[in-house]
């Protein structure tokens, strides 16, 4: 049995190793003088900020202190930098270590001394502070006995978030994120309008009892659920209109075990999984009867381009923005397939493996077949300016479940880790609550659903293990 997370939401974690060596180095005494030479802070004498080291860094950042008259007491001497108090690790009279605290943006060094209000010395020269992506948390709260319940109302106060999820923007609407619950009570919809988190439909609206994902049409008019049941003439994608806010749910195929569903961003065909043999449909949603009439495609009216590896196969379909191409997510066997469009025939061809290993979970970073993944659930494309002109400008960010952080990949294959299993010296597990730096400190507990904001340059993941959404993105000022 997994003992409970840690958790913590402070940037000040100490790192125990590191903090012995620090007060070790600080230390004006050794074996053979076991006598302290350093002088304590000398009221009578002025102190002096002289210089420090390094000039620029971020939260986090190691820095040195050069001066006088800082004493021999690290719990009495304080440091703030651009107005936030630093974690002072060590003081050696001209010296002192500290770590950079977060949002220190003008960068001015200030020394207290015990409760006195007033500086007593301030740097000459200012520390460049340099804004970088941090994990933190935009909603959601898990209490001790995890009985929170599902609450609606404004990001401070709602709760829920406590299933698998899968996220999706509203292409016409960039202040709404719809998010939709495997097991769960039904569609949410996050309005960063007015910061609240409201139910938007009940499962029950749909006869649906796993909603798996969801999607929207190519002219955004409609949203598209992919359901979870065993019946083979039971719903596997619904439909909504926009028309009717969403909330007119119709059927749109029938199939057994669908996992997820996508709509190809260009000629806006739907792709579609089962899990039973893993089989990949194509259908066309926008010649369908619920958009053009009894004259449209009906529910059984799809094709089966091909079969994915073996029978349950969990797995969705994620399109490049482009649509030359998907990554197939196989979420229950750790691995990620890719699928080549064909633009003559209008459809996907058969896949081939990108990373990972059929079968064998693990986490390591690597190209190819040589990373080891662990329940890859969702992922998003997203622009690297690094790749500008290049055929393919995008890399894939995706969560994973069960090694709790998210991981990039490359166009060319190759699979590192973005964010989470941080904070090593708490205790071995990769994973908890905790929040700052994205590899240093950052812990998710299955993270599962994730979207993209282009215009804020921000990650919002579905932390769902933790009850929380969380959010990756530069510091806010």
């Amino acid at each position: 049995m997994r003992m409970k997370n840690f958790i913590t939401k402070g940037r000040g974690t100490i790192h125990f190793i590191m903090l012995a060596f620090f007060v070790f180095s600080f230390a004006s005494c050794s074996d053979d003088d076991p006598v302290q030479t350093t002088p304590p802070y000398d009221p009578s004498k002025p102190i002096v900020v002289s210089d420090f080291t390094p000039k620029t860094g971020g939260v986090g950042q190691r820095l040195v202190i050069y001066g006088e008259n800082f004493g021999n007491d690290p719990e009495l001497i304080r440091v703030f930098i651009g107005g936030q108090e630093a974690i002072v690790i060590g003081v050696n009279g001209e010296s002192l270590y500290c770590l950079v605290p977060e949002k220190a943006y003008d960068g001015t060094i200030e020394i207290y001394m015990g409760d006195r209000p007033e500086p007593l010395a301030v740097g000459s020269e200012v520390f460049a502070y340099e804004r970088k992506m941090v994990v933190s948390t935009l909603a959601g709260f898990r209490n001790d006995r995890d009985d929170q319940g599902w609450i609606n109302g404004h990001f401070d106060d709602a709760a829920g978030f406590r299933e698998p999820a899968f996220m999706k923007f509203d292409p016409l609407n960039p202040d709404h994120l719809y998010v939709s619950y495997d097991h769960g009570p039904g569609i949410y919809l996050i309005n960063f309008a007015d910061s609240t988190v409201t139910q938007h439909l009940t499962s029950s609206a749909g006869n649906w009892w796993r909603i798996r994902s969801l999607d929207f049409s190519i002219d955004g008019e409609y949203m598209i659920v992919s359901h979870d049941q065993w019946d083979p003439n039971g719903i596997s994608t619904s439909i909504m209109s926009r028309a009717n806010g969403f909330k007119d749910p119709q059927i749109l195929t029938t199939s057994r075990a669908c996992n997820g569903a996508s709509v190809h961003p260009v000629n806006g065909e739907m792709y579609f999984n089962g899990y039973e043999k893993g089989e990949f449909y194509r259908f066309d949603v926008m010649n369908s009867k619920p958009i053009i009439g009894d004259a449209g495609l009906g529910t059984k009216d799809y094709e089966t381009l091909f079969l994915v590896q073996d029978n349950g196969w969990e797995f969705n379909v994620q399109i490049h923005p482009s649509g030359n191409y998907a990554y197939i997510v196989v979420v229950n066997q750790h691995y990620i397939l890719r699928t080549d469009y064909n633009w003559d025939e209008q459809r996907f061809s058969q896949p081939y493996l990108v990373c990972g290993e059929p079968r064998v979970g693990g986490w390591e970073d690597g190209v190819g077949s040589k990373a080891r993944l662990r329940n890859p659930y969702q992922g998003v494309f997203v622009k690297n300016p690094d790749y500008a002109g290049e055929a393919d400008e995008y890399d894939f960010y995706f969560t994973e479940q069960h090694n709790h952080d998210l991981r990039i990949l490359t166009p060319e294959g190759k699979v590192t880790t973005f964010a989470g299993r941080g904070s090593s010296s708490i205790n071995p597990d990769p994973w908890g609550y905790v929040e700052g730096d994205l590899r240093q400190e950052a812990r998710f507990d299955q993270p599962t659903g994730l979207a993209y904001n282009e215009a804020e340059k921000a990650f919002y993941v579905m932390d769902h293990q933790n009850r929380r959404l969380r959010k990756i993105a530069l510091e806010d000022e």
